[in-house]
């Protein structure tokens, strides 16, 4: 008999299937992105060490003040732009971009959009 999954168990299951071809090096971390129904959260993780080496979300105060709703794309362009810039102050300029399941459009696409024009590599 069919069993009918969640969408989130089905996105988890893509993400693993993503997860075992990208990985984060030192040199070249890997992007995370993880999108609720109210925020988008970013991080950079170093995979060898286990390390999250930078992070932005819409949660932050300085993406609040600017945009009224923190479920839309423009929050997640700003999202993306904070990152690269955290980023580049940390060294880091290339990365690799893991959606996390997720399709590449709408706020996803933002976000990396976002990176990019903060001076990210993808």
């Amino acid at each position: 008999m069919f069993r009918k999954e969640n969408k989130n168990a089905l996105r988890k299951k893509r993400h693993m299937r993503i997860r075992n071809q990208v990985s984060g090096s030192p040199d070249r971390p890997r992007l995370n992105v993880f999108r609720s129904l109210k925020h988008i959260y970013v991080q950079v993780i170093d995979d060898h060490s286990g390390h999250t080496l930078v992070s932005a979300s819409s949660i932050e105060p300085e993406i609040t003040n600017e945009v009224d709703n923190t479920n839309n794309k423009e929050a997640a362009k700003l999202v993306g732009e904070m990152l690269a810039r955290k980023a580049l102050d940390k060294g880091i300029k290339q990365v690799v971009f893991d959606r996390g399941g997720y399709r590449y459009h709408g706020r996803v696409k933002a976000l990396a959009d976002g990176a990019r024009d903060g001076g990210l590599e993808f």
